[in-house]
């Protein structure tokens, strides 16, 4: 059983993460100055093959630096185990189509709602968690997603001041398009999540191999996927256009939410992974309001905060409750 340090070890971090990411990636796709936009399809294939090199470099501590004990294991692990190894581009295939639509998404919809919309996928994970890895959720977990659910919609709920709309709306884009491609990614990353939540939870195998095998296909998807949809631009620009500061600390920290959502997965599980989340929402929220002054809270906003935080100590508390309760 994971230790409960490293369990909200590894959902601080992701919070942190997640924060950090909606800023950056928010700036760098509305608010940069003049310049080609970078392609987000570029974006993917770098985040993946830096995943790819951090999980190496994890590999390689784990066994002392010895170049020698992973070349055998990669060997033994992924060139040995075809089989082990391709059921991992089942969900890899759907991270990196899941990667690019939130791309589109937030090309397409304003903040607001591409939030809120994107929560579903915490209500899909529990319902793959359900009816894929046989978990049974109690009366007060049920309760606590739909509290969940109605304390994040009521954070992100676009507010009524004037010229709110015209501020935050898309200048160019498909509301359809952006909801469709929220929808899909809410389902892929439900399936996504819990399938490879099976498949570390039961294997032995180290989980940053098992990321090399993921990182490993995600490269080859994204690369097809660059090539396709934007082939011709790379052919002229190259796949590095628009890239500045901004840009690498998007990719990064695209990267590290690979890692750390999988070490989430490995000491908490999915559900708790939504959680996390969801609170990086309220902080985006805040840091917003007082870095970049686009936000004005209001009531509601509070009121749906108070929901989120009393949702999660609702799932928790099930959680600590139902074993062995006579250890202090």
């Amino acid at each position: 059983m994971a230790s409960p340090r490293l369990k909200y070890l590894s959902l601080g971090v992701l919070v942190f993460q997640t924060t950090s990411l909606v800023l950056t990636m928010r700036y760098s796709r509305t608010l940069q100055g003049d310049g080609p936009r970078y392609l987000a399809s570029s974006a993917v294939v770098v985040a993946e093959l830096m995943k790819i090199v951090a999980c190496l470099l994890l590999v390689l501590k784990e066994h002392n630096y010895s170049l020698r004990a992973l070349n055998s294991i990669l060997r033994q692990e992924i060139l040995h185990k075809p089989i082990d190894t391709l059921k991992l581009a089942v969900p890899s295939g759907i991270y990196t189509l899941q990667n690019n639509l939130l791309y589109v998404a937030l090309s397409n919809l304003d903040a607001a709602t591409y939030q809120v919309t994107y929560q579903l996928k915490i209500l899909t994970t529990a319902l793959f968690s359900v009816s894929m890895l046989g978990r049974r959720l109690g009366v007060y977990q049920w309760l606590s997603l739909l509290i969940l659910m109605a304390g994040v919609a009521l954070v992100q709920w676009p507010s009524e001041t004037p010229g709110a709309k015209e501020t935050e709306a898309p200048a160019t884009g498909s509301q359809f398009v952006g909801v469709a491609a929220v929808l899909v990614a809410c389902c892929s990353s439900g399936f996504a999540g819990v399938y490879f939540e099976k498949i570390l939870k039961e294997s032995k195998q180290s989980v940053w191999v098992r990321n090399i095998q993921l990182g490993l296909f995600g490269l080859v998807f994204g690369l097809l996927g660059m090539l396709a949809y934007d082939g011709e631009r790379v052919s002229e620009s190259g796949m590095f256009q628009g890239y500045n500061g901004i840009t690498w600390t998007v990719v990064a920290l695209q990267a590290l939410g690979g890692l750390v959502i999988a070490a989430v997965i490995k000491y908490a599980d999915n559900i708790l992974k939504g959680f996390a989340t969801s609170l990086s929402i309220i902080l985006s929220t805040l840091i917003s309001y007082f870095l970049l002054q686009d936000f004005d809270p209001t009531s509601v906003f509070f009121m749906g905060a108070l929901l989120v935080i009393a949702a999660t100590f609702l799932y928790g508390y099930e959680g600590k409750t139902a074993p062995n309760p006579s250890r202090a």
